[in-house]
This record gives C-alpha cells, structure tokens and sequence, in this order.
C-alpha cells in the first residue's frame, strides 16, 4: 500500500526475515565465479544438518514435515550445515555446504556483550577461530608436485601405478624389437670368429 506523504499516522511496514548467502570462487587473474547460494527465512528455515555428510539438497525441499523447520526467533541460536544450491536450466545442484551458527540478540545484549565484524577485534560472542585451510597451495603452475600428490595421486594411484609399469614393459619390449635384429644378424654372420 502506498502512503501519501501528507498522512499525519504512522505506517509500519513489515518485510520477510530473509537472509541471502551466497558462494564465490576467489580468482587470482579472472573475474571471480558465482557457484552458489543459499535463501534462508529466519521464521521458516530448514533445520540444518549435524554433519557435512548429511547435508543434501533435501534440507530445502518444503514439502516435509513441518517439525524439520525451525524459526530463528522462537530458538535464538542454530548451528549446523546448510546446502548451498546453484541452478543449471531448470535443475537444482549442491554448489557446496555451509557450516554456520547463527544467533538472535537483543539490542541491550549486544551492547553489553559487542562482536566485531568477521574476526575484527572485538572477536568474542562468539569468538571466531581461523578457518582451517590446508598449508599446500593447489595452484597447478606455483607446485605442481603439490598437485600431483594431492589431487591426482589420491584419485587415480592404481592408474598411475599400472600406466608406469605398462609404461616400462613397453620400452623394454620396443629396446627389444630394435636390438634383437642387430643381435640376431651377429649371431648368424660371427663377425669376430
């Protein structure tokens, strides 16, 4: 409804407790990559998962129970996992999970006890520990051992295991088909006899 501006009551307008997060991949060189994003409405959100490997894209379906959603407002404080979901055409895919705590305070409350934003000081209520991030770069060009080890050993070291040995059969049976006529013609002829 729209208001006249010479109307002498107050109005009071009331907007949805949405909350948008969202996922972006920090390029170095590029513009950086949306993977995606998570709509979460703090009277009606999804209760979040315990652990990562229960989190799935069935969190946001809204056609379940109405005891698997929680409103942020009547339980002050949620912690778990999220999914994080991006579209490709009409289909939904998990983009990544998101391990959150969130928590309702009054006013009075976050006078008494302030946070800073992210991990500025004052880091307290609650305090926020560094994220745990490997100590190894995977940047394929700064080290690719690194890489190797990581990424692909991990993955595919039956593979890699098998290709070298095929690998070292291969050149001693190609040694062999290019030595064995030299040697086969030395034995027939006796040069030094």
């Amino acid at each position: 409804m729209e208001d006249a501006f010479w109307r002498l009551d107050k109005t009071e307008s009331k907007i949805p407790a949405r909350v948008v997060f969202q996922i972006w991949d920090n390029d170095k060189f590029s513009f950086d990559d949306f993977l995606g994003s998570l709509q979460l409405d703090l009277n009606h959100m999804p209760k979040p998962a315990k652990t990562a490997e229960k989190c799935s894209l069935d969190q946001l379906d809204d056609t379940f129970h109405p005891e698997w959603f929680v409103s942020l407002f009547e339980q002050k404080t949620v912690k778990g996992w999220w999914p994080c979901v991006t579209e490709e055409g009409e289909k939904k895919m998990l983009a990544g999970k998101l391990e959150m705590t969130l928590e309702i305070v009054a006013e009075s409350e976050h006078e008494e006890r302030p946070a800073g934003q992210g991990r500025d000081e004052p880091n307290m209520n609650p305090k926020l520990e560094d994220p745990r991030r490997p100590d190894t770069s995977f940047l394929w060009f700064t080290s690719p051992y690194k890489t190797m080890k990581f990424i692909l050993w991990r993955r595919f070291r039956c593979a890699i295991i098998l290709f070298i040995i095929l690998f070292i059969l291969l050149l001693f049976l190609g040694i062999f088909v290019y030595a064995f006529p030299n040697y086969a013609a030395m034995k027939l002829v006796k040069p030094f006899s």
